[in-house]
């Protein structure tokens, strides 16, 4: 599955483009749309984009957790190493510590994830202030040429401006068509 990305200039634009995906088989569930004007993507009904693609929690959390391993490990060793509470601690005791440390690192991660804007869709700041829409069509292979010669045909006002290969990895770059 890809993900393409288009920009749309106006909510019409954008509304339209909506509807007619729609119309070519694109459900809600991979069509969003990014936008500074969050009240007029509502007011249209246009499916808008949600917390995990506009913020950094993902790329954020994944980072927080490995960093959270390596301490957990790095902090078991030692406890394994000094043994502060004696000999009698079960190996589960230091697995449990690794754990705990992997988990609080997601979450710290996922915390400073939220505060930050997706790396991937920062690209298109200067477009998203100047009032353009960017259009996430989440495409399986067998859509794609639909798609295409849906944007085509009916909106050559909307460009395609860039495709990710790997939709689920927040930490692929994104190739500028």
């Amino acid at each position: 599955m890809k993900t393409m990305y288009y920009l749309a200039p106006t909510l019409v634009s954008a509304h339209k483009i909506s509807d007619d995906l729609h119309e070519a088989g694109v459900t809600d569930w991979f069509l969003h749309v990014i936008s500074n004007d969050e009240a007029g993507l509502n007011k249209e009904h246009v499916h808008s984009s949600n917390y995990l693609e506009t913020l950094d929690m993902v790329r954020d959390g994944v980072i927080g957790a490995m960093i959270g391993f390596v301490i957990g490990v790095f902090v078991a060793g030692i406890l394994m190493y000094l043994k502060p509470f004696g000999p009698q601690i079960p190996e589960v005791v230091y697995l449990f510590v690794i754990v705990v440390l992997t988990l609080f690192g997601t979450w710290e991660g996922g915390l400073m994830g939220i505060a930050s804007k997706n790396k991937k869709h920062a690209k298109f700041d200067a477009e998203l202030k100047a009032g353009k829409y960017l259009i996430l069509i989440y495409a399986k292979k067998q859509h794609e040429e639909a798609i295409r010669n849906t944007m085509k045909g009916k909106h050559p006002e909307a460009k395609l401006v860039a495709m990710d290969t790997h939709f689920l990895n927040p930490f692929s770059s994104l190739e500028r068509v």
